[in-house]
């Protein structure tokens, strides 16, 4: 690479600081969707707290933004199903008995708009943080955003080798799709505050402590977008 193709920057991160080239890098937004987020959306409708899904909507935005003006790739995760649920996998798979949201829709079909299905409201990323143009979505119908997509491919095709991690819900499909980037030899970074759990607090913690002793790296979005602007004086 030229100097034009290679512009390397430091992110302060736990347990140490980590280089990463922006051309190489993407930013995986995972499912900040309104089925998930907004008022009115499968997980509010659900009986979920939002509150802390609210909160990480700057966070993310800030990262998403710094990671554009820096030259990074935007990749978002889109979970997701058919209207007809034909790609939900087989009747006898363990997601039929452990997803709670196939759970709610049979129960609530009147609501399928608000559902996580494809071409519904509830589908669709947030307005907040709409993709822009060169951004990419990636559909998925698991936790873990590798399975059954093209996401691998799409990271290949572009160079990038540094994911940086933001969106919900860490302890469930961040987690999967960050341990699986591990496996594939990709340098994965937590954002730490740019990402939320479902459930107990406890959660968040143990999948932090997890990246850093594991997986990969943690850093905030204020350390993400002060590497980044230090990087380009």
């Amino acid at each position: 690479m030229n100097e034009k193709q290679s512009r390397t920057v430091q992110i302060k991160a736990e347990p140490d600081p980590i280089t990463i080239d922006m051309p190489r890098t993407a930013v995986i937004v995972v499912d900040m969707q309104n089925a998930f987020v907004k008022k009115g959306g499968y997980f509010d409708l659900a009986g979920y707290d939002l509150s802390a899904t609210e909160r990480i909507i700057e966070p993310c935005r800030k990262v998403t933004a710094a990671a554009r003006n820096g030259g990074a790739r935007v990749i978002y995760l889109q979970m997701g199903f058919s209207p007809d649920l034909s790609d939900k996998g087989p009747p006898d798979s363990p997601v039929n008995s452990k997803s709670k949201g196939l759970r709610f829709i049979n129960s609530h079909p009147e609501l399928k708009d608000k559902f996580y299905f494809y071409g519904a409201w509830g589908a669709e990323i947030i307005e907040e943080l709409a993709p822009r143009r060169g951004d990419i979505v990636v559909r998925k119908q698991r936790y873990d955003g590798f399975i059954g997509t093209n996401l691998d491919i799409v990271l290949r095709t572009h160079h990038v080798r540094n994911l940086v991690f933001v969106g919900t819900a860490t302890n469930v499909c961040v987690e999967s799709t960050l341990r699986h980037a591990f496996f594939l030899d990709y340098f994965s970074v937590l954002v730490s505050d740019a990402v939320c759990q479902a459930g107990s607090a406890v959660t968040q913690q143990a999948t932090i402590l997890n990246v850093q002793s594991h997986f990969g790296w943690v850093t905030t979005s204020e350390e993400f977008v002060k590497g980044i602007e230090l990087g380009h004086q």
